[in-house]
């Protein structure tokens, strides 16, 4: 009895087994037969890239695809596609790009640059390096250096042609096995129920096609199409960039920007290769004299080249004179999205501040970097909603060095620009005076501009700490009611200007980022 009753349990045991393994065998067999059913839109495949599994549905074109192949997007299909993800990138034209901006990266952006592994891309561009700035203001000038004495020697500022730099980093991306760079112009994004699922779009021959992917990135710029469908686009555009190129000249300060004080608002110079300087002159308003007519020729000379530094004055006029004279308006644009499962902004087409302080490059790497980070542990990104709550991480995780570039864009462009107010006279000289003070009034400023100090914390203390500068230069020795008035009008009007930059920002985001609960997501489980 003993025996038959261990027998018996030895076959229980066995049977059991053998059920369990034919459930499971029918299980799997019932998906796989569902999933070949002719009927059905899709299979399901695996593919493996550099040792990382990845589900993938045999319609779709991609794990994930990048709109646009600027700054933002080439650099992002790269880093993408080391990470082992299938990317398909489409932009609208694939020749090399002719800007006048995105021609300056801060040391912060080179650092986050090597951090992607392309740092070799502003190599054999005739990239220039830069160490830091100088400013002129009614005949005196100051010299502030990045503060790099702790970083490798080769981390310094670059200033280059952007289509040369947008060029090697197109080149690089393509050179992976597992990015597909396409030209073609993005119409739409598909979406069901809520979720983005892939692009409509015209190739290059005119077709009309349709990608899908799980993700959507949407790197489409300044003048993006697109984003009205994931953000609260708010587009401020409070001035123009005239753009000259002054050929075979030497700037007062080598291997320097160069920011000049003027009058009605700031003119810049910086070098873009050997023999050449890039000049842009900030015209306030979306209105600029005539182009065609000779006005701007006009303006340049009569009212901007006398506040050149005559060292390169001759180059400036000459430069006038060639007539190779162009215009883009400068845009600001805080980031405000609208968390949309299967869909992302990035770059110009997410957050755009004043190009003043060169930091929009910056902004794109870092960003990157960030996405990079929280898109690293996952392997399967088909659950749209779930990745969609996890990414809102993303918003706040980038705010430490977006804010802070973009308030001190911000801020600097309006104490930068001339005012017939007395308040904003003395909060503008105070600014010069108090940068020109060196040690830890310049370095702190320059280290928050240069990308290597993303803390907002500082930036309001220094942009404080100028102001109150400059109400103690108004009271000193002995003041006046007058100059009581002026200084009690230049806090004002300090709080008037930074304030409402931060609220837009995001206060909570920008100062408090542990308390937004998005912080603290962790990664999707796996399903098995």
């Amino acid at each position: 009895m003993v025996d038959m009753g261990l027998s018996g349990s030895v076959l229980a045991v066995v049977f059991g087994f053998v059920a369990v393994l034919w459930f499971f065998i029918q299980r799997n067999g019932g998906r796989k037969d569902k999933n070949n059913d002719p009927a059905t839109t899709s299979t399901t495949t695996t593919t493996v890239y550099d040792g990382e599994c990845r589900s993938k549905d045999a319609n779709d074109d991609a794990d994930i695809i990048i709109v646009g192949a600027g700054v933002a997007g080439a650099a992002l299909a790269h880093t993408l596609g080391k990470e082992g993800r299938h990317v398909k990138v489409i932009e609208r034209d694939l020749t090399e790009p002719d800007r006048i901006v995105g021609e300056l990266l801060q040391p912060g952006g080179f650092l986050k640059l090597q951090e992607l592994g392309l740092e070799d891309c502003v190599e054999n561009i005739d990239a220039q390096r830069v160490f830091g700035y100088a400013l002129f203001k009614d005949g005196k000038s100051t010299r502030l250096s990045y503060p790099l004495e702790k970083f490798h020697a080769d981390v310094s500022g670059r200033s280059f042609h952007n289509g040369r730099f947008i060029q090697r980093m197109r080149e690089k991306a393509a050179s992976l096995p597992n990015v597909k760079l396409e030209q073609g112009t993005v119409t739409s994004l598909l979406e069901e129920n809520g979720t983005i699922r892939g692009v409509q779009y015209k190739n290059k021959s005119g077709e009309e096609l349709k990608a899908y992917a799980p993700l959507t990135i949407v790197c489409d710029g300044c003048f993006s199409n697109l984003r009205r469908t994931l953000c609260d686009p708010k587009v401020e555009v409070p001035s123009c960039f005239v753009g000259l190129v002054l050929e075979n000249c030497q700037l007062p300060h080598a291997n320097h920007g160069h920011v000049i004080l003027a009058d009605p608002s700031p003119i810049l110079f910086y070098p873009i290769s050997s023999t050449e300087v890039r000049c842009l002159v900030d015209v306030p308003g979306q209105k600029v004299p005539s182009i065609s007519n000779g006005e701007m020729a006009k303006y340049l000379k009569s009212v901007v080249a006398p506040q050149v530094p005559p060292e390169i004055k001759d180059a400036f006029i000459a430069a006038i004179d060639k007539g190779n004279i162009r215009t883009m308006p400068n845009r600001s644009m805080p980031a405000a999205p609208h968390p949309t499962p299967g869909a992302l902004l990035m770059g110009d087409a997410f957050n755009m501040r004043h190009p003043l302080t060169g930091g929009g490059m910056t902004v794109a790497l870092s960003d990157i970097v960030v996405l990079r980070d929280l898109l690293k542990p996952l392997r399967d990104l088909n659950d749209a909603p779930t990745l969609c709550r996890y990414l809102e991480s993303f918003y706040t995780l980038r705010k430490p060095v977006a804010s802070t570039i973009n308030t001190l864009a911000g801020a600097l462009y309006k104490v930068f620009c001339a005012s017939p107010d007395q308040a904003r006279k003395e909060m503008r000289d105070a600014c010069f005076d108090y940068l020109s003070l060196g040690g830890v009034f310049s370095t702190g400023p320059v280290s928050l501009l240069s990308g290597l100090n993303p803390r907002p914390l500082s930036l309001v203390c220094h942009f404080f700490a100028v102001a109150i500068y400059g109400v103690g230069r108004l009271l000193l020795p002995f003041p006046s009611p007058k100059r009581m008035w002026i200084g009690a009008r230049l806090i004002s009007g300090a709080s008037g200007i930074i304030f409402p930059i931060i609220k837009a920002e995001g206060v909570r985001q920008m100062f408090f980022p542990a308390t937004v609960p998005a912080y603290y997501r962790s990664p999707p489980e796996v399903k098995l």
